[in-house]
Parts: C-alpha cells; structure tokens; sequence
C-alpha cells in the first residue's frame, strides 16, 4: 500500500507520456469533490464540488477546493467534466469558472440544467457547455472521453473512462448498483466488463460504502414503507430530504396521490430543483397535485404533504426554521408527522438531533433512517465494490471519495480481489499520483488546503480566523484600555475593563486591576515605551490572571492609548 508521508516534496516534473493525478479535494472528506488530470502539458478537471462547514468552522457558508495548485495554469484546463448534480460535485465550479470563464462545463442534461441556475446566480453567462449520454465519447485535447450510466441517489449520474497515451482511467464518480433502479437506468456493467477486456490501467472507485458489508438497499423498498406512514399519519406531513433527491420525491408525490393529499415544496433550493427536474422528464407530477405554500391555510392538515429542505439540520433551512417556530408559512402542531428521508452526513449528527429534538418538542412525530427504512443510500456497498474489482480487473486502484476509514477498507477489497498491495495507491487531497509505464506511484504533494467561503467573502477567512471565532464563542472576550502619559509614562487613565461571554460582573476584576498598573510600572522603569510591547504586557498579565482564577482563555484585547 502507498501511504502519503507529511515529508513529500514537490512533485517532479511529469514523465513524457505519463498522466498525472492531482486530486484537490474529497479524498478524505464526504465533500469537496475535485480530481486533476494532467498530460501532455493539458489539463482535465473532474468534478468540482464544495463541503459544508461542521461546529468547529463557526460563520463559515461553504468550502470549496483549493485551486491554488493550478491558478497559474488555468489556460491550459480543456474542460470540467460533471459526474452528478450534487453539490459535492458542482457546488465549486461557479468559483472556478469567475478565474476562466470560458471552460467547458461537460455533464448529462440534469447535470448541466442544475449547474446552470448556479451560474445565473453568479452573473456567469455564455459558458461552454457539452452535453453528453452514456456510451458516447468525446475528446477534450489529448484526453479521449467515455461516458458510462451508473445509477446513483439522483438521476442522469455518469462514470467517466480516460484515454491517453499513457493507459486507460475509469472514474465511476459516485455510483451504486441498484438492480431495480426506479427510473430503470441500471448501472452499464456490460461497459465496466468491456472496458475492463480493454485494460483498465487506474480504477478511481467511490469508497463511501466500503465498510457497510453487502449490498446497499433497493430505492424500490423505501416505497412500501412511505405508504404505511401515510396510512397511519393523521394531520400534516413534511417530508425533509436532500433537494436534489429526485427519485425520493417521486417516491413522496407517489404516495401523496394514492392518499388524497396536495404538495407542496418548501425551500427555494427545492422548488429549483424539482422544477429543472419536471420540465426535464425526470420528474413527474399528476395534475392538480402541486400547490403554493401560500395555499396551504386553504386546505385541511390530512390533505397536506409538504417536501421540504433541511434534512441535515442546516441552520437556516426551511425544516431548521419550522423546528425553531421561525417559518413565515408553516407551524409545526401536535400530530403532525415529519420525514427524514435522508442519511446522516459526517459531522453534521448534532445538528440533526437538533432539530429532532425541536420539532418533537412541539408535538410532531418524527421517522428518520434510524427508526424507519425511509432512506437508502446512494453509493455501492462493500459487496458491489467486490463485483466491480471482479469485472475490471484493474492494474491499480486509487479509492476515491470518502474519509480515511472508507478509503482503506476500499483498498482492502481491492486486495481481497487480487490487486497487488504496490498497485492500490490510497492518497489524500494534494497527493500526486502519476500513472507511467502502467504503474501508479505516489510522486509528490502540492500544497492545497480549505478555502472558505464567508458572505461575499471568498478564501480570506483562515484557519487562524476561525480559530478567533471559536474563542469568542466557547470563551468570550475581555477589552483593557488604558491611558498613558506619552512623556512619563504614568497611567492616567484606567485600566478599564469589559467583557463579553465571560463575567457580567464588574468587581470580579477588582484583583487584577492592580496587578496591571504593577506590571506597566514596571515596564515603563524597564524604558518599556512602545505601545505595542504594553499591550503585549496587559495581555500577559490579564492572562495568567484569568487562567489561574477562572481556568479560562477567552479573547484578550488590550488598548493602549497615549496623550
């Protein structure tokens, strides 16, 4: 197994004919999905999504991947191509292409319709754009494209093979191998064997599910189980689930017809994305199903199913903002009945809880993943991984896409299938992968790191930042002003001192008041006279205070003023 070691260096140049690999996000990480190619002194993107904040990232709207590594090297991008609708795969690129904005964006028609209300948001018009279908190809520069139809937990999802000069990549994007897909669009495994025949000399493999053993759950079960929920639902029903989940609100506008019931969506991520979704054929609505939320006051609560956003406990989300009585239209009531219809991502369970927790309290009976199949999940599981190593026989392997922990047990499976230990390369973000010879090596690292998105601010918030912020809310923050003489160095006003999130309390700082004046006197018969230096001589003195007497380390912000 090649491990990444924190001593890499840069990479060295290319060898001529090979193909580098320079994945800049998602490996590691549920999210932030972004893979370089390079060959021939071009350069192919797959992918380019974001990641959403966790507690510890307090302000923080989205991250996005770091294009740092190849900002200089923009010109020579062919094209972006789009596995998928998800955010963690389209959510970057309208970022990207503000630094170019004439790279062709390459994806399925859903793919590319969702990405396209993006772009509008972002005043981006007239970009590139190619459409393309399972078992087409197209060629980008040196890069000659595949297109291969994977079932996934939205529509029109695609692999992609790579061929080069330097050997043949299949990139399967995320996929699962559902064999009773709603939409009847199997994944194509006739062309992951075909292509296999052909010699598959890199086999990028989604690793999110390799822990869970078997085969992940039919979407076809979570419709039974809806049924029984409307059946036995006696008022409102809100369904909360991932707003680019086409196939679950299928599912959802299905059984709200068989029970008499009008729906409507809550969210405008929701309403965008359905509506993309119907006028493309993906989605379809019975007449005189939908209605305006605005309309809801007019009909009965056993006549209501709402389809809403927010099934991760996202702060201002329509579902957050029900639980927390903040919804303009909608106020959850006793025996209402609310629908998770989602997995739990990563780091995002206390907030989820949260809002459990929320709308429980106000009477409604939530049903979630954890006490109900009303959700399955959208990637292979450790038995279809197994299938597909099986009917590729790949050369190498790079697990791909998901933590640490899904990526080595990824590389397991491929072991278990036969793949030589020297030939399943497990990198993270910034990891250089060249393919030369038919071999896959780990050649370097490229520094590339979280970029924050704040407001209208992008990539100018750090880590130090957030470190900051982190400080002001677990510990508060304390001010000291001081007025000095600026020619005898005597304090002539002050030390005041305020506080925030620490102690409301004015006399608890009677102790420390004089330990600040000792500690200036002191400097000032040291020929301590700089401003800054005294400042740094309160925030000494106020610290240890604190520590010693509160074990606390809030914010220190010490002013001094002279006249």
């Amino acid at each position: 197994m090649s491990h990444p070691h924190p001593e890499l260096g840069p990479p060295p140049e290319l060898t001529s004919g090979g193909l580098r690999i320079i994945p800049l996000g998602g490996l590691g990480e549920v999210g932030r999905n972004m893979t370089v190619f390079e060959h021939e002194g071009r350069l192919l993107i797959v992918d380019c999504g974001v990641l959403f904040p966790e507690d510890h990232q307090p302000g923080v709207d989205l991250i996005l991947p770091d294009f740092e590594p190849i900002r200089d090297r923009l010109d020579q991008i062919e094209a972006i191509v789009l596995t998928h609708g998800h955010e963690d795969h389209i959510g970057g690129v309208p970022y990207l292409l503000r630094e170019r904005p004439d790279i062709p964006l390459v994806g399925s028609r859903l793919t590319l319709a969702l990405i396209e209300a993006k772009l509008r948001e972002h005043r981006l018009r007239d970009v590139p754009q190619v459409v393309v279908r399972e078992r087409e190809r197209a060629s980008f520069g040196p890069f000659d494209l595949e297109f291969v139809a994977v079932n996934h937990s939205i529509p029109d999802a695609l692999a992609v093979a790579i061929r080069t000069a330097a050997g043949l990549v299949l990139h399967t994007g995320d996929f699962k191998m559902d064999q009773l897909p709603l939409d009847g669009r199997l994944t194509d495994l006739r062309a992951f064997s075909r292509l296999g025949e052909e010699g598959v000399d890199l086999f990028l493999v989604d690793s999110t599910n390799a822990e869970v053993p078997g085969f992940t759950t039919a979407e076809r079960d979570i419709g039974p189980v809806l049924d029984r929920i409307f059946s036995h639902a006696e008022r409102r029903i809100i369904v909360a689930c991932f707003a680019s989940h086409v196939h679950r609100v299928q599912q959802v506008m299905d059984a709200a017809v068989a029970h008499g019931r009008k729906v409507a969506y809550i969210g405008r991520s929701m309403v965008r994305n359905m509506g993309v979704a119907r006028d493309l054929g993906f989605l379809n609505v019975p007449g005189n199903t939908l209605v305006d939320p605005k309309d809801l006051e007019n009909l009965r609560p056993e006549e209501v199913v709402l389809i809403s956003t927010g099934s991760q406990g996202e702060p201002l989300s329509a579902l957050s903002r029900i639980a927390g009585r903040d919804h303009p239209l909608i106020r959850v009531e006793p025996g209402d009945t609310v629908v998770l219809a989602s997995s739990l991502i990563p780091g995002n369970e206390n907030a989820v809880y949260r809002v459990i927790n929320g709308l429980t309290r106000w009477g409604a009976k939530v049903v979630h993943r954890g006490n109900a199949l009303v959700h399955t999940s959208g990637h292979a599981s450790a038995g279809e991984l197994l299938y597909c190593y099986n009917i590729v026989r790949p050369s190498n392997v790079m697990p791909v896409h998901g933590e640490i922990r899904h990526m080595r047990a990824n590389a397991e499976l491929a072991y278990l299938t036969g793949v030589p230990k020297d030939q399943v390369v497990v990198a993270e973000d910034g990891v250089v992968v060249d393919l030369v010879d038919g071999v896959a090596r780990i050649v370097g690292k490229v520094e590339c790191g979280y970029v924050y998105v704040d407001g209208s601010s992008v990539g100018d918030v750090t880590e130090a930042d957030l470190k900051d912020r982190r400080i002001l809310g677990e510990e508060g923050f304390i001010s000291v002003i001081v007025v000095m003489d600026s020619v005898t160095g005597k304090i002539t006003g002050g030390p005041q001192i305020q506080a925030r999130g620490f102690v409301e309390d004015d006399a608890a700082f009677d102790d420390v008041r004089p330990r600040i004046v000792d500690a200036l006197a002191t400097a000032a018969k040291d020929g301590v006279d700089d401003a800054h230096q005294l400042q740094q001589v309160i925030r000494r003195t106020m610290g240890k205070w604190v520590s010693d007497s509160h074990r606390r380390r809030p914010m220190i912000i010490p002013v001094v003023i002279e006249v």
